[in-house]
């Protein structure tokens, strides 16, 4: 672990070095990427460091008491040496945590999609409430959420609703909320108060820069539509909504939400890059044998991952066996307490399997 380390820290330096020099400033994508990758290796070193510290304190105070003869300064060294031993076992486990290879996409922006499932107008009520509950939560995270496209419900909700979110740490965070997510409720329309269950689907989509994937333009059929739905008089009478059909695929994106037929292409075209790259990630995933790979609920929306009941104001996750009883806290954007418990989970799995890796090496 230690020899791991020390090549970061020395990485880390290296990438310091690199910032410096004048042809690198001058280089604006290579400098933001160097940028990037040295706020990502400070989240190791600055540890790391601290961990070295502590260390170098433990072994200076055990040297210190085995020559000290006063016993007032005796009796001090010896609680420093005992809070430092407590200190540094679970600074060498936040290290071991923090070595746990990184999912490459955890850095990203993403592209949510939530589509109305099996239900009816009820599915479609709880695509918008769960739309909702993500945006609120990403205004608590200081994330900026961007509406791309909405397909309205016939008696409101969402049929369909796609938007990108951005900031720190987003997919990282969101992406085990890939997957089916079954609502139980009594609907405003049922008499006899029999509990309705439906289902949405829910999609996190790493967001790709043009450059990581390839799209050849007669791949591509572009048509150009008015715009459906609410939000004046422009939008109904000009020809601004774009869909886009990757042919190769069969992919179709639509964007109606942008205010000229440019923007919505350009929206378009951003979701398209994401999906096809998730493509290709689903298919390495499939013929992958590394466990980091194949985590359960990172993007299959197939699996029912979630059921929220809310006669009982309870929410299962089945993925972990976590269920709580705070439906309202989280539909107002409180995800963390399903969200964290995920995250742990994963994380011990991770360590676990890196663990018996090490042990078999």
């Amino acid at each position: 672990m230690f020899s791991k380390l020390t090549e970061v820290e020395s990485r880390y330096e290296e990438v310091n070095m690199q910032l410096q020099k004048p042809d690198i400033a001058s280089d604006q994508k290579k400098y933001r990427a160097l940028m990037k990758e040295l706020a990502s290796l400070e989240k190791v070193v600055i540890p790391f460091r601290n961990y070295k510290k502590k260390k170098s304190e433990l072994e200076s105070n055990i040297n210190l008491l085995q020559a000290e003869k006063d016993s007032d300064m005796r009796d001090l060294l010896k609680e420093e040496v005992k809070i430092l031993e407590i200190e540094i076992p679970k600074l060498e486990e936040e290290l071991k945590i923090l070595l746990i290879p990184k999912d490459p996409n955890d850095d990203k922006n993403i592209i949510l999609e939530i589509r109305a499932g099996a239900g009816g107008d009820e599915a479609s009520l709880f695509a918008a409430e769960l739309y909702n509950a993500y945006t609120h939560y990403a205004n608590n995270h200081n994330w900026t959420v961007k509406t791309l496209s909405i397909s309205d419900g016939n008696v409101g909700g969402y049929k369909e609703v796609i938007a990108s979110i951005s900031g720190e740490n987003v997919y990282s965070r969101l992406k085990y909320e890939s997957g089916v997510h079954r609502v139980q409720r009594v609907p405003d329309t049922e008499t006899q108060g029999r509990v309705h269950t439906s289902t949405i689907t829910v999609a996190i989509i790493p967001e790709q820069e043009e450059y990581e994937v390839k799209i050849d333009a007669k791949d591509l059929r572009i048509d150009v539509t008015r715009s459906q739905g609410s939000g004046g008089q422009s939008v109904n009478r000009t020809e601004s909504a774009v869909r886009v059909t990757h042919l190769p695929t069969g992919i179709i994106v639509f964007c109606q939400e942008g205010k000229s037929q440019l923007s919505n292409r350009e929206q378009a075209m951003r979701i398209l890059y994401s999906k096809l790259n998730a493509l290709e990630e689903e298919k390495k995933r499939k013929e992958a044998s590394d466990t980091r790979l194949s985590q359960i609920g990172t993007g299959d929306r197939s699996e029912r991952i979630r059921t929220y009941n809310f006669p009982q104001s309870r929410i299962t996750d089945h993925r972990i066996g976590l269920t709580i009883h705070q439906i309202s806290d989280v539909m107002s954007g409180q995800v963390d307490a399903l969200i964290e418990p995920l995250m742990a989970h994963y994380q011990a799995e991770a360590l676990k399997n890196q663990s018996q890796k090490t042990h078999n090496d």
